[in-house]
């Protein structure tokens, strides 16, 4: 069997031959096995603590993985896909296992989709399940949202690219501050986002009190799929419990709704986040798939 090659930046060939790869995978599977983040930075040149693991037979890339070591606390999260005409073999053990040394021994591993094989995987790799993450969507044909009621003193503008970069990474940090993943966005990986084919300002709201920034609901379009997201929403933590969070919510499903005249509005939130799934399912949302977290005993 090949050995697994672990280098810090991947050449723009070997680009192109790994995202053909997690294509390949998600025509298989319906989901990507690396995530939009893990995409970013494939495709992003050399970034600091992210690794990426080449698998080759005969030359062929049959697998691939990245490692991600930059968040001060946490272990090192990694994600894994084997091409789907090579599964079987024991490329996905051998991966794993290479994550498990890259990482020294410390991983935290995501299982997109939560399927049958990679809890198979990550038993073998003596990995225990800690976190779920949950796709909801719910129709938008039949949605019926009062006018969004803010509380007093808040305006709502859109997005303006480079005049809010800074502002909005503060709010980011803050309304995320438990959540390492969100919580440690920079400026690069805005600007990543701001780089993609579906980025439009139009649909990234701004809540504001006062010249300051308070809140936000960045919506996206998966033009393809005929999906809308709430892809980011967030309130400071001194506007918890006002109201601002469900107002911006509305506002965002509407303008999917009736602006953009998408069928289907999706989300994902933590399964544990009580709170949240408790608005969400009050909207309408309802689970279509589970991600789920594997890591290392600690």
């Amino acid at each position: 069997m090949s050995d697994v090659v672990v280098v810090d930046e991947v050449s723009p060939g070997v680009v192109r031959e790994a995202q053909d790869l997690i294509d390949a995978a998600a025509r298989t599977d319906g989901q990507p096995a690396v995530s939009e983040q893990g995409r970013l930075q494939l495709r992003g040149g050399r970034r600091t603590g992210v690794r990426h693991l080449l698998l080759r037979n005969d030359g062929e890339l049959v697998g691939y993985a990245q490692l991600e070591d930059t968040d001060p606390v946490e272990a090192p999260a990694g994600e894994l896909v084997v091409h789907p005409g090579h599964r079987g073999r024991g490329y996905g053990r051998q991966l794993g296992q290479a994550l498990l040394d890259t990482s020294g021994k410390r991983l935290r591993m995501w299982a997109h989709g939560g399927h049958p094989a990679a809890r198979h995987l990550a038993q073998l790799l003596g990995l225990t399940l800690f976190r779920e993450l949950r796709q909801l969507r719910r129709p938008l044909a039949d949605l019926e949202l009062a006018e969004p009621s803010f509380p007093a003193g808040v305006t709502v503008r859109t997005f303006v690219p480079g005049d809010d970069d800074a502002a909005w990474l503060a709010l980011n940090a803050a309304a995320f501050a438990h959540h390492p993943e969100q919580g440690s966005l920079g400026q690069r990986d805005l600007d990543d986002r701001k780089a993609q084919p579906w980025f439009d300002p139009r649909g990234f709201f701004l809540a504001v009190r006062g010249g300051r920034l308070v809140g936000f609901h960045w919506t996206k379009v998966h033009s393809a799929e005929q999906l809308g997201e709430v892809y980011v929403l967030g309130v400071a933590p001194e506007e918890q419990g006002s109201g601002l969070g469900r107002a911006l919510t509305t506002l965002g499903l509407r303008h999917l709704a009736r602006d953009r005249g998408l069928p289907t509005a999706m989300l994902y939130v933590d399964a544990d986040n009580v709170p949240a799934m408790t608005v969400y399912e009050r909207l309408g949302f309802r689970t279509h798939e589970t991600d789920l977290m594997y890591r290392t005993e600690t």
